[in-house]
């Protein structure tokens, strides 16, 4: 029986086990929260990442170890890695933690991005047009760390109040679309892909993917061999979410997860293998699943608040799934899948969805 030690026991976790016991897998979890949404699935340690002791007592038994989130300490991998195997390596973990690093990652595999700037002295700020935006280069997401800049001056008032070392300036661009790829690689170097998925955010955080199968061929192949590059250059294993801006025709990475995605979810019901039980084949050494699409699919993030759960069940074709979160402004509390075979259904059942859920 192989026990698979997992990093944080988030709804990412929860998800990972429950595709992992159809396979045989076991799982143990390692998360200071004791509240986590994964913890009522397995064994959950809850003790800090950084006490050399607790990872010790976690690796114990164990034939693998993944994590769920990227802010797991790059430390506490690189020491687990002395104990059993980790995947995917520390090294990805590095560089999606610091979104200066990762951008600089990017260039130098030949992957567009944004215009960016860690260097805020007047000649090198004239680089970037306003507006733009200005972030942290670490522990940003759902919109936390990150504001609009309109103008110099306004850029000036904001860098009174931070670090310049902790901050990067970055070219703020009109898209027309936000996409995002998920592929994953096993130890052999097999790779495969979902389709792109389309992206709709709002305050930050997503509410809204549609996976239709849509996007044209050359999007899907240049995504595809970004990705490609990114996972042979680290020698990857595992799930990798990459998101992009379109524009004009091309594709510009914006940031990267190590890990599985939010904007994946829909694949549980709307392929043929979902990224969960796919993540679980790639760091247990085993074939890939196919990723092919069952129909076409949307996935509504449950945000804050819990809506009438009756009211989303007699919808024909809805799948609910609730992470066991209490509810909290801001925080993701579960989704809605819907998948069918024409786009005109799919519109309507998602219509019906928008009338109880607060999407967009």
């Amino acid at each position: 029986m192989t026990t698979v030690g997992i990093l944080g026991a988030g709804q990412l976790g929860r998800m990972l086990a429950l595709a992992g016991y159809p396979l045989g897998m076991r799982f143990r979890f390692l998360d200071p929260a004791l509240d986590s949404p994964a913890g009522l699935l397995a064994d959950h340690l809850a003790l800090d990442y950084s006490e050399e002791s607790a990872l010790e007592q976690f690796a114990h038994g164990l034939d693998m170890v993944t994590y769920e989130f990227e802010n797991v300490p790059v430390r506490a991998t690189r020491y687990l890695e002395e104990f059993v195997p980790l995947y995917p390596p520390p090294i990805a973990l590095e560089k999606a933690q610091d979104r200066f690093v990762e951008k600089s990652f990017f260039c130098e595999l030949g992957i567009p991005t944004p215009t960016y700037t860690t260097n805020f002295e007047t000649g090198r700020i004239a680089e970037i047009a306003f507006p733009a935006l200005l972030k942290t280069r670490r522990l940003g997401y759902d919109g936390k760390g990150q504001v609009v800049v309109l103008s110099e001056t306004d850029l000036k008032a904001e860098l009174k109040n931070g670090n310049r070392e902790e901050l990067i300036l970055e070219e703020f661009i009109s898209f027309e679309r936000e996409l995002s790829l998920i592929g994953v690689r096993n130890k052999a170097g097999e790779m495969r892909f979902y389709p792109l998925v389309e992206n709709h955010h709002r305050e930050g955080i997503l509410r809204l993917s549609l996976a239709t199968g849509d996007a044209s061929r050359e999007l899907q192949k240049q995504a595809e061999e970004y990705s490609s590059k990114v996972m042979s250059a680290l020698d990857y294993v595992g799930v990798l979410t990459i998101e992009f801006f379109e524009k004009d025709g091309r594709l510009l990475a914006n940031e990267m997860a190590p890990r599985v995605h939010n904007s994946g979810h829909w694949t549980i019901e709307g392929t043929v293998t979902s990224q969960f039980e796919n993540h679980i084949r790639a760091v247990s050494d085993s074939p890939l699943g196919s990723t092919e699409l069952l129909g076409v699919c949307a996935m509504v993030n449950l945000i804050g608040d819990l809506p009438d759960v009756k009211s989303i069940l007699k919808i024909d074709g809805a799948h609910l799934h609730l992470y066991d979160k209490a509810p909290r402004l801001k925080r993701k509390i579960g989704h809605v899948t819907l998948v069918e075979q024409h786009m005109d259904v799919l519109t309507k059942k998602l219509d019906l969805v928008k009338e109880i859920v607060d999407v967009l």
